[in-house]
């Protein structure tokens, strides 16, 4: 049972924006950012739709999390993420200094956790909350590629 405002709870709407980028057939992540348990901002992959490979879940967030904040600093927020952020999201995330980031599925290949301090010193970090089924998500889309 999931229990509202919790961690599986967001990361669910994260599938769910995991879910809106596999449609599009782009490599599904989703994001949302959380403050005071509402979601203000939602992302997933655009990187085809937008020809931009800078166009990650995590970066669409952050910037629609911004604007909606009508600032650059994250404070006092969760990022909730389908994928362990990659190098250039991280260095997003820093200079945001969100407070939190949630991730499903650990990214062996691209991860930019395995860095230390690659995010600000203050922002936690939990990972593998829903895990399965993110990574799921992604085995199914790449085996569609193969």
């Amino acid at each position: 049972m999931i229990t509202p405002f919790d961690d599986t709870y967001f990361m669910r709407k994260a599938l769910d924006e995991a879910k809106r980028a596999f449609d599009l057939d782009e490599v599904p992540v989703g994001a949302v950012i959380v403050a005071n348990n509402q979601i203000i901002a939602k992302g997933h992959n655009l990187t085809e739709q937008l020809n931009d490979v800078t166009a990650h879940a995590e970066m669409q967030s952050i910037t629609s999390a911004a604007e909606y904040l009508g600032g650059k600093y994250l404070k006092k927020c969760t990022l909730y993420v389908t994928l362990e952020p990659c190098v250039m999201c991280a260095g997003a995330l820093n200079w945001s200094q969100i407070s939190k980031v949630v991730y499903g599925a650990k990214d062996e290949r691209r991860g930019a956790l395995r860095y230390d301090n690659i995010l600000h010193p203050t922002t936690e970090i939990v990972g593998g909350i829903l895990a399965d089924e993110c990574s799921e998500l992604m085995k199914v889309f790449f085996k569609s590629k193969r």
